[in-house]
């Protein structure tokens, strides 16, 4: 008798192994085909015939067709991304809806999101079409207020809108008032963001796979100010009520900043999507740490 475990296992291999037929392919806009993107798109098409570009690509060569977001979307097996961690940002938050894996091709300056390199492309490749990969899921956090909604990879803030200006907010965890603050702004950030805008604002670095937020004041206006980690299936509202502008400002991933009345509550939570991240079989993420945070390995030696 097969036991389930076992059967498990050989429906992930079979379902990897049929996974990436059709590859979609995103790049950044200062990238050059020629220069840049060409000699990896001959280690892909080695694996793969079926290979569209997003329709920004508009030096691509026109043997490779070039596809709307949608139609992108609807075809693609797999979404390979060249470019940064802005770039892929950008990439999660549009392909969010279509539950597609995206593999990340670093082309920018950190790449916590983008480890795979421009010069072990052809290796992960490889691996990636021999089911020799690792798969990982990362949540968004989403703020809702006013019937409008906005939701990042990395996370959402709250601020005042003027340089060097505080505002005064409110947060409460499942309708217990946990602080009221003065400060700069505030910070909501999940896993993947706390080794990006949360960790300059001196919050916690967090394992991706945890189910937590860290929740950061920035510039907080009070010596006992933290930061501080909740279950992200917590309920959470936060409600400016005073600041140096008409109104204050919300975010997500430093994008879709949209203006927020003073009284307004802002309920953040887990969005139900998430983004199926394409790992390198060897990735660690803590050696990613060290490698993009510079962590040394023996502080003696310094």
């Amino acid at each position: 008798m097969i036991s389930k475990k076992r059967l498990i296992k050989s429906f992930l291999e079979m379902y990897n192994s049929i996974m990436f037929k059709k590859i979609g392919v995103i790049y950044k806009e200062t990238l050059s085909f020629d220069t840049d993107i060409s000699p990896h798109v001959e280690n892909i098409i080695s694996h793969s015939k079926d290979l569209y570009f997003h329709e920004s690509a508009s030096d691509a060569p026109d043997q490779f067709p070039k596809l709307s977001k949608d139609e992108l979307g609807d075809q693609s097996d797999l979404i390979i991304v060249f470019g940064g961690d802005g770039t892929m940002l950008s990439t999660a938050r549009d392909f969010i809806g279509y539950d597609i894996p995206i593999m990340g091709v670093n082309f920018g300056q950190v790449g916590f999101l983008t480890d795979s390199s421009e010069n072990n492309f052809k290796k992960s490749i490889e691996d990636v079409f021999n089911d020799n990969f690792k798969l990982e899921e990362r949540s968004f956090v989403k703020a809702e207020f006013d019937d409008k909604e906005i939701f990042g990879l990395n996370e959402i803030v709250l601020h005042s809108g003027s340089y060097a200006q505080m505002m005064k907010f409110s947060v409460s965890v499942d309708d217990q008032l946990i602080f009221e603050e003065r400060a700069d702004g505030l910070i909501i950030s999940t896993p993947t963001g706390s080794t990006a805008y949360s960790l300059s604002a001196g919050g916690s670095i967090i394992y991706p796979n945890l189910k937590v937020w860290s929740i950061i004041p920035m510039l907080p206006h009070n010596l006992s100010s933290r930061p501080f980690i909740i279950s992200s299936d917590r309920k959470v509202e936060i409600q400016v009520t005073s600041g140096p502008d008409k109104n204050a400002y919300i975010s997500a991933d430093g994008h879709s900043e949209l203006p927020i009345n003073y009284g307004t509550k802002v309920n953040i939570s887990e969005k139900s999507d998430v983004l199926k991240l394409v790992h390198p079989s060897n990735y660690n993420f803590f050696e990613a740490c060290r490698d993009k945070l510079g962590w040394a390995l023996n502080v003696t030696k310094r």
